[in-house]
C-alpha cells in the first residue's frame, strides 16, 4: 500500500510502500528477539563450594543422635549456597531476516495510517539549542507527544537529547520497539531513503529477488 509521508516544513510529500494490513504476532516476535538479545544475562548465585564457608565437616557422622551433615556451606543452611539458582546465560536467539524486515515494514506502517510517521528535510532554525528545538516541535504541532526523532545530524541529538519525551537514535539504529514505544515518528529525509534501501528485498546475480 502507498502511504502519503508529510515533509514538515514544507508542502511536499513523499510516497511510501508500506504494508497495508499489521499483523501484531509479527511485531510481538520481533520485540521478544530484541528485548531477549538486549538481556545482560548476568544473574548469578553462588552454589555450595563458591560460598565463603569452610569444608570442615560440622561434627562426626556417627554417634551424636544429629542428623548427618556436612560442611556449613550446604544449602539447608542460612548463608549456604544455593541449589539450582540462577546462572549467567545467553538470552539471545536468531530470528529470520525476513521477519525482522516485516517487523520494521509493518511499524512503520502502524505510524504512517496514523498520521504519525514525518519527514524532515531541514531543521529549520535549530542550532544546537535545545531551546531552539522546543520551539521547532511547537511550531511543527508536535510539543505535547513523545517522538521518536531519527537523525544523523550532530546539531540536532545535541539539541533534542535531553528533552525527556524525545528519543533519538542514529538512522541505522531504528528498531521496531523504539518505533512502538514513542506516539511520533520524525525521520530526517536522506535517513528515510537510506531505509528504503534496508527494507528492500535482496536481489540475487540474477537480479531476481
Amino acid at each position: 500500500m502507498s502511504y502519503s509521508l508529510p515533509v514538515l516544513g514544507s508542502k511536499k510529500t513523499v510516497e511510501a510502500a508500506l504494508p497495508e494490513s499489521v499483523n501484531s504476532h509479527v511485531l510481538y516476535e520481533v520485540v521478544r528477539w530484541q528485548l531477549a538479545s538486549r538481556r545482560r544475562g548476568t544473574a548469578n548465585t553462588k552454589t555450595r563450594t563458591e560460598v565463603a564457608f569452610t569444608g570442615k565437616k560440622m561434627y562426626a557422622q556417627k554417634h551424636t543422635g544429629r542428623a548427618r551433615h556436612g560442611d556449613a556451606g550446604a544449602p539447608i543452611f542460612v548463608g549456604g549456597g544455593t541449589t539450582f539458582g540462577p546462572r549467567p546465560r545467553d538470552y539471545s536467539y536468531t530470528l529470520p531476516k525476513k521477519v525482522r524486515k516485516l517487523g520494521l515494514s509493518m511499524a512503520l506502517a502502524d505510524r504512517a495510517k496514523d498520521g504519525k510517521l514525518m519527514l524532515v528535510d531541514s531543521f529549520k532554525g535549530v542550532n544546537g539549542k535545545t531551546k531552539e528545538f522546543v520551539a521547532w516541535l511547537a511550531d511543527n504541532k508536535l510539543e505535547n507527544q513523545t517522538i521518536l526523532l531519527v537523525t544523523s545530524d550532530a546539531n540536532i541529538v545535541r539539541a533534542a537529547r535531553n528533552l525527556v519525551g524525545v528519543r533519538v537514535l542514529a538512522p541505522e539504529g531504528l528498531n521496531v520497539y523504539d518505533i512502538l514505544r514513542q506516539e511520533a515518528l520524525v525521520m530526517e529525509l536522506s535517513a528515510w531513503e537510506g531505509l528504503q534501501a534496508r527494507l528492500s528485498p535482496a536481489k540475487t546475480e540474477g537480479g531476481e529477488a
